[in-house]
């Protein structure tokens, strides 16, 4: 049988295929997971979560393309450490270790490159976790613009997730799948969105958006450590690509749940909401680098809150939403009172940010 992707010979890969979304889901699910046998693991590949556990060991990899590759908060290097880090932490992992990949485009400045590895190393001193192996290739300049870091992190279940899971009560997979939701969970966001996408909008075209500009680039192992301590949270997830709009009907389609999300409880910074209104850009949207969209036990979400704002990282944290079984998809209680569908973006309106 002919798959969308394969009925016409010559079509091509576009940036929306990379962007997080529909085409990208459509990509993945056509063309990648039917070439690699995909079910082997306690999470595997075919869950598509944001790691895969194979015997004890948890393991992700990252590849990073991100245009400028330096901007406020953040580099290329800060970025492909956090992010695997982050990874590891949503699905409840501890990170043991991380391997990178650079591939250097000839013609690039010795001092750009050892700013993107400074960073990285910043990162990594500051998580404790480290690189133990890599691989670093050079090509010429007219087959690469920039710097691309690709970053493997292996992990180990966190000490806390066992007390976690028990608190959080049966749930389809005893790790922090986007499978495990189940009605009444209440939704937290641990901080700002759109942060990030708009950053990098702002410097890629020169944008003066009034305001602290800076992307939320972070590793949040103190804000997931402070929420396992607390107990009942059944799912985790990294809203990189396609904002937090992909991530919660990912999490919903993967449970078979619906979400109720209620618009004024979204925490936003002022600058990212005036951008998105110039830009016509929606800021649920575009990616996130320092995040986590959390489905936490009822009864212990204002508990797991609580200790999430007391982190640098989780200050802003808020109780946006809650599972409901009776609706279908992702709903969003709008500012006016009314409702609307948030549907699933084709792609990530700015591409190449992370």
């Amino acid at each position: 049988m002919m798959t969308n992707m394969s009925k016409e010979k010559d079509r091509m890969i576009t940036m929306a295929h990379g962007a997080g979304g529909e085409l990208m889901d459509e990509l993945i699910h056509e063309l990648i997971l039917p070439s690699f046998r995909s079910d082997i693991g306690e999470i595997p590949l075919s869950d598509l979560d944001d790691s895969a556990i194979i015997e004890d060991i948890v393991i992700t990899t990252d590849g990073h393309t991100v245009k400028p590759i330096f901007f406020p908060g953040g580099d290329l290097g800060s970025l492909s450490i956090a992010g695997t880090v982050n990874d590891l932490l949503a699905i409840g992992a501890k990170p043991i270790a991380l391997t990178a990949g650079i591939i250097l485009p000839e013609g690039i400045f010795i001092d750009e490159i050892q700013q993107l590895l400074s960073s990285a190393s910043k990162i990594c001193k500051r998580t404790g976790i480290f690189i133990v192996a890599g691989d670093t290739k050079v090509v010429e300049k007219t087959d690469l613009d920039s710097p691309v870091m690709t970053t493997t992190g292996i992990g180990k279940r966190h000490p806390l997730m066992d007390q976690n899971m028990e608190i959080a009560g049966e749930r389809k997979k005893d790790w922090l799948s986007d499978q495990n939701l189940k009605d009444g969970d209440k939704i937290i966001l641990t901080g700002t969105v759109g942060d990030h996408g708009i950053t990098i909008l702002s410097e890629r075209e020169g944008y003066g958006f009034q305001g602290e500009i800076k992307s939320d680039i972070a590793p949040l192992v103190d804000v997931m450590e402070s929420a396992l301590k607390v107990g009942g949270v059944a799912s985790a997830k990294d809203p990189t690509r396609g904002g937090i709009a992909n991530s919660l009907n990912e999490i919903a389609s993967k449970s078979d749940v619906g979400i109720e999300i209620i618009e004024n409880d979204i925490p936003m910074k002022n600058w990212v909401k005036n951008g998105g209104e110039l830009l016509g850009i929606d800021p649920l949207t575009i990616g996130n680098e320092g995040k986590f969209i959390m489905a936490v036990e009822p009864s212990l979400a204002e508990d797991v809150l609580a200790a999430i704002k007391k982190t640098d990282e989780g200050k802003d944290a808020a109780i946006v939403g809650e599972v409901k079984k009776d609706i279908e998809g992702v709903v969003l209680r709008t500012e006016v009172g009314g409702t609307r569908i948030l549907e699933t973006p084709v792609g990530d309106p700015v591409p190449r940010i992370c």
